[in-house]
Formats: C-alpha cells, structure tokens, sequence
C-alpha cells in the first residue's frame, strides 16, 4: 500500500508535516518503538510509530531520523498523545533527510493504525477469513473494551474454530482463550507440562534455521508453531542470525496441522502473528522505563559514585516498581550471560529480554507481571535490580529470589534452545537495604554467576550462599589436578573394594557424614562399631593417612565432592 492511502484514510487520524513529494512509497509493515536505536528491527519500507519517549532533548531528533532513513523506513509517525505537538527539531530532521512525517491524533491508538496497515498489506488474499480480522477490530484496541491477544484467540475459537495460545520462549502462558479455563468438549486446556514441550520444541527449530510453522506431535495432538517476532520483522522475514532473538520472541501455538492449509489460511495466521507482535512490542515498549532506571543505577554502582547518589536514583525507582509502597525495600541483584560457543550473536540485548522472562512468575496470565523488575544490560551481561518490599516480607519468601528455584521452569525449553550451540548462566546476590550494600551485591551475584558457569550444563544458577562455601573453590580446580588427587586417595579403596566387596568407600562416606561418630556413623550403617573400627582402619592403611586428623579429613571430603 501507499503513504498517500493512509492520508486519505480518516479514521487514522494522520496529519502530514512534511514529505509531501514522497507519498508514493509503498509501506510494507509497521513498527511502534520508543528506542533511541530501533535499526536491530527494522528491514525496510516500514511506517514507524512512536510516542516520542526515547527524546530528551531537541539534540535527540537528527541522530534517531537518520537511523530511520539509513534502514530504509517509508515514514515516521508520531503521536501527540504524550507531548502534544510534534516537537519542531523533528519535523526539521526529517524534512532535512526527505522522511516524511505524520502527526497521529491523541484520539486514535496506535494498534488501530498497525491493524490497518497489516490488514492491507497481507489481508485482501485471504478472502473470507480476511473478513474475519475486518469485522473484529477491537481485537488490539487498548482499554476495558479492548482485548489484546486473548481476544484474537478467542475469534479465531469462535470463527474458525481453531484453539491456539500464545507462549513466551521459555513456556509461559501469555494468553488463552477463555475456553481453555477449564475443559472444552472433553478436551482440557493447555497444562504447564505441554506448554514448556512445545516451547522447547519451538527453540530447538528455529536453533537449527528449520522455518515456521513447525509441525509438533505432543501425546497424539498436533500443534503448529507460528514465531511471534517484533512488528519490525515481516512474517516471511527471517533475522540475520535466530539467535538475536528466538531467546525473546513469542509464539502462537495452533491445536492444527498446519501442513493441510490453503495458502490463504497460512496468510492469515501469519497476518495473526503480526497482530500479536504489536501486543508484544507495547509490552516490551513499556519495560523502557524501569530499564533505563536499572542502567542508570548500575552506572553509578560501577563507577564507583557516592552512596547518596545512588540512593537517591533507588529513590526514584521504587516508586515505579513497587507503587503505593511506604516504606523503602530491600534490593537483590541477578546478573545473567547468555554466551554462544562460536562467539557471534548479539548476546546483551537478548540476554536483557530473557532474564526479564525468566523473572516473570510464571503462574498468572494476561498483564505482564514483570512491571516489579528493572533490568539493564552491558555487553554481554544483563542485570536486574529487583526489590523486595519490606524485611518481614523477605524473610517469609525465603530468600527473595532463590537461584535454584529460579530456573527450574524454564530449563527445559532453554536446554532446548541453547543445546550444543550456547549456556545460560545466572548468579544471584542476597538482599540488601541501602545504595552501600549495593555495589556488593553487583559483585556477589557476578561472583555467583562464574561459580554457575564453572558447572556443566546448559542452563545453570548459583546463589549468594555458595559463596561462603567449599563450592566456590571445587568448580576452578583444574581437571587434571582433581584427577591426580582423588586417584591418589580413593584409587587404592576402590581397587580394595572391587577385589573384596569391603564397602570402603560408602564406610568413609558415612563416617565423614557423620562428623566422626563411631556411634552414629556404625547405627547408620547397621554394623557393630569394632567392624567399623576395621574399616576405618583398613582405610588408614590403604592410604597412609589418619581419621583422627582435621586435615586427613578433609581431604577425602574434598576428594569424594571432587570425584
């Protein structure tokens, strides 16, 4: 379609401020962005919303219209929602690159100008199905009357009889038809179990560049996989490199096989997917403020800057994350690495949407529940800064964020994404209550992360508690070194158990467990304490050292932890 189409089309509001010589261009999709760089999703011939909240100053337009024209938008739009007029240092910029520039009404949503744009780019082929999206267009609109992806679901229950849902990368359900509350038919909704199957199924496709849908048998029910990317990607787009962002894109899981669809159903469904994006993008959209709070913080935490100055930005932060809270919270720190074993991927910025993901309680659907996590990230690294309300409160969750629980939902799916290509590490500090304990905390959730990285596996954590432990030295000792010194300790009393069945090793287990009680150590084993005392010696002999010394003791307690 053309710019000029969009003009004369009134319902969208759009008022033109400069490119009238340019509205002949052909608009091939469309992105809402508040980033100040948004080029990482855009391919070209887009009509790019924003609300204008990446500008700060009049000196922020030129660079971000020149990023625009550089990948080839067909035009900005900007609402007037937030400031009022269009500021004029834009309509500047963009007259000086030939970018044409339209004012959106503060009456008219952005989801209803993406909604037409995406109806008339893909939408006409798919005839009667087309109509379908046409006589629904609340499906993205904002408010009580609005519906999000839940509405877009339950039209196309409804009307083309499909049960589909809505999944993030690592298994959470976003959105579900209301049918899917309980069982439809006979049939039962979508359980946990299935939705972290199908998302690890997801990832290990698009890993290995197999391209969507992907075709799913999950006990006996067929499900086809539609990648949910940003609006910045067409449906037939693929990104340079899948690893910049399958670890964040969604997914439209359909109970169908999508193999046995005319072509103008796959259109559909493709234009469906683009409906959704918006959903997403709105939602990754409004985390742009708690993350530049986070980086604002870990930029003062870094550089060293006086603890009065970072109190007074957890000042401004608290609010925001935990609204209507009295008092100030405690703070905990995660830091996350996604690392690929060929070193490319743009690792930050996926590991930052991952880590806000996999911060996310996974029980709730429907509003993002990750409105409570500010998470930056630098390099490779990503950073979350998540409060926790009041002592009381911290103290009967536990511990706050706790590293092993952390992971545990979301391992399979990312075990899946990540297998034999790259790792998922996290670490994670304890809770603090001032901007002194915070710099602490950054170093002890990084300390943790490269004890998690130190252990095999795809997808490992490691908490604040390990630190103060053993387990943070074991994981460094080189191979060949704890090769060598757990053969020179317990090589001889397995060769003497294997040749006498004189159960020696689980004997200096028990007796080590047992902090050197003949007592405990012989009830637990269900031997009279003089044959204890047998082994024990048998095990002194075998090896030159003394269970009467601390330091003999622990060195078989390291050699057994290290074996």
């Amino acid at each position: 379609m053309r710019l000029r189409a969009l003009l004369d089309t009134d319902a969208l509001g759009l008022k033109l401020l400069g490119g009238e010589d340019e509205l002949d261009r052909g608009v091939r999709g469309v992105m809402t962005t508040d980033l100040r760089d948004p080029s990482r999703y855009l391919s070209g011939g887009e009509l790019v919303l924003t609300g204008l909240a990446w500008r700060r100053d009049a000196a922020d337009s030129e660079p971000f219209v020149r990023i625009l024209v550089q990948a080839g938008v067909a035009a900005l739009a900007a609402g007037e929602a937030e400031l009022g007029d269009v500021p004029d240092d834009l309509v500047e910029a963009c007259a000086r690159h030939r970018l044409p520039l339209f004012a959106v009404h503060e009456s008219v949503a952005f989801a209803t100008i993406t909604e037409h744009v995406v109806r008339q780019v893909s939408g006409e082929r798919a005839g009667d199905l087309a109509a379908v999206v046409d006589r629904h267009r609340r499906m993205m609109t904002s408010g009580p009357a609005g519906g999000g992806p839940d509405v877009v679901l339950d039209l196309l229950g409804s009307d083309l009889d499909l049960r589909a849902w809505v999944l993030s990368p690592t298994g959470r359900l976003i959105a579900a038809p209301k049918e899917t509350s309980g069982a439809r038919g006979g049939v039962p909704a979508l359980d946990t179990e299935a939705c972290a199957r199908l998302a690890a199924e997801h990832l290990a496709a698009v890993r290995t560049g197999r391209r969507g849908p992907h075709r799913v048998v999950l006990d006996r029910t067929t499900y086809s996989l539609f990648p949910v990317r940003g609006s910045g990607h067409g449906p037939s787009s693929e990104p340079a490199d899948p690893r910049d962002t399958m670890l964040a894109d969604w997914l439209l899981a359909v109970e169908a096989d999508a193999g046995d669809w005319a072509e103008e159903r796959l259109d559909l469904l493709q234009g469906v997917t683009q409906l959704i994006a918006v959903e997403r993008d709105r939602r990754d959209a409004a985390r742009t403020v708690r993350r530049r709070l986070a980086q604002e913080v870990l930029e003062l935490v870094q550089t060293g800057a006086a603890p009065g100055e970072i109190a007074a930005r957890l000042r401004v932060a608290a609010p925001v994350l935990l609204p209507g809270l009295g008092t100030a919270p405690h703070w905990q720190v995660v830091v996350a690495r996604v690392e690929w074993e060929d070193g490319r991927g743009d690792a930050g910025p996926v590991t930052q949407a991952l880590l806000e993901e996999v911060l996310v309680d996974p029980a709730p659907t429907g509003p993002d529940s990750s409105d409570r996590i500010a998470v930056a990230h630098t390099g490779d690294e990503a950073i979350a800064l998540v409060p926790l309300p009041s002592v009381a409160e911290h103290d009967e969750a536990g511990a706050g964020v706790l590293a092993d629980a952390l992971l545990e939902s979301v391992r399979g799916p990312l075990t899946a994404g990540l297998d034999g290509d790259g790792r998922l590490t996290v670490g994670v500090s304890a809770a603090v209550h001032s901007a002194e304990g915070l710099r602490g905390a950054l170093e002890e959730a990084r300390h943790a992360r490269r004890v998690a990285a130190a252990r095999p596996g795809r997808v490992c954590a490691a908490g604040h508690q390990e630190l103060a432990s053993h387990v943070l030295l074991l994981p460094f000792v080189p191979d060949d070194v704890r090769r060598a010194f757990t053969a020179r300790l317990l090589d001889p009393l397995r060769e003497y158990d294997r040749r006498h069945r004189a159960e020696l090793i689980p004997t200096l287990e028990a007796f080590l467990d047992s902090d050197g009680s003949w007592t405990r150590c012989a009830t637990r084993l269900h031997l009279h304490v003089n044959t204890l005392r047998y082994r024990v010696g048998r095990i002194e002999q075998l090896t030159g050292r003394d269970l009467s010394r601390l330091e003999d003791k622990l060195d078989f307690f390291l050699a057994l932890r290290m074996s």
